[in-house]
């Protein structure tokens, strides 16, 4: 038996959880929010921690067998049932599946998240908003890369909006943060050569070979890449290759959530001609 829902939007443990929108209190905490159950089963097969699960009454009794609850809250989960208005203050966009779970996530570095030396990695650099880090997480996902190196991000992998976006990919793909100094550095020691996509870049991205240990490298929505590959380049420190996707039409670039799909999937193409 579950006691009575919480009602109040603000009751302590309602606002404490709402906060994890916050940058700042994810930091602080280490904690973030998960918002629905596909996102929920990906962070569970993943192994992270499940600290508390707020669901409406609705949401439970949709969730038919309830193995799956009981089996995290056998293992220490808390099961917290609310009212509408109280899950309305914790529920973020237009995706309500009356369920939201609080669960200890945070970024690793990149030292500490061991990647196929063999197999293309994508690295993107400066990436600012959460759903197109989420999409590209989904790309990397799908392709079945050897996983995502994100430097200098101007969000954060926890992000509710990025975990969202992914629709729960964030906790399967090898996932790593890093400076792009840091990456530079790990690409040379890996020897790694780095194809790196920008608007003027020397070859159609189809020409490039996106195949065993390369590192494919996507600069920030508003800025592009920085110059610091390149000059790492020159200097001799790693191998850079530009490439480019035409564009014929009015806009000038695409989405980087788009160039990320294209690259990944032209990487997949390229390992199953070699098989």
């Amino acid at each position: 038996m579950l006691p009575d829902p919480i009602t109040s939007p603000s009751n302590p443990r309602v606002r404490e959880a709402a906060a994890l929108r916050d940058a700042a209190t994810r930091r602080a905490t280490g904690l973030t929010l998960v918002d629905g159950r596909r996102e929920l089963s990906r962070a569970v097969a993943a192994g992270v921690e499940v600290v508390e699960i707020f669901a409406t009454a609705a949401a439970l009794g949709d969730y038919g067998s309830h193995e799956a609850l009981d089996a995290l809250v056998a293992r220490g989960t808390r099961l917290t049932t609310v009212g509408p208005r109280a899950f309305a203050r914790l529920a973020f966009g237009d995706r309500d599946e009356g369920l939201v779970a609080v669960v200890r996530f945070t970024a690793s570095h990149l030292a500490d998240v061991p990647l196929q030396r063999d197999r293309p990695v994508l690295v993107v650099e400066g990436i600012e908003k959460p759903g197109n880090l989420g999409a590209i997480l989904r790309s990397v996902d799908a392709a079945g890369l050897a996983g995502l190196v994100a430097c200098d991000l101007r969000t954060d992998v926890a992000n509710p909006a990025v975990i969202r976006a992914s629709l729960g990919t964030v906790f399967r793909v090898p996932l790593a943060t890093a400076t792009a100094t840091d990456v530079i550095g790990w690409c040379a020691a890996q020897g790694r050569r780095v194809v790196a996509a920008t608007p003027d870049g020397s070859r159609r991205w189809h020409d490039a070979d996106l195949t065993g240990s390369v590192a494919i490298v996507l600069g920030s929505e508003a800025h592009g890449l920085s110059p610091i590959w390149h000059a790492a380049a020159g200097a001799g420190t790693i191998v850079v290759e530009s490439v480019h996707l035409p564009m014929r039409g009015a806009a000038d670039s695409l989405n980087v959530s788009a160039t990320a799909a294209v690259l990944a999937y032209e990487a997949l193409r390229q390992e199953s001609l070699q098989r």
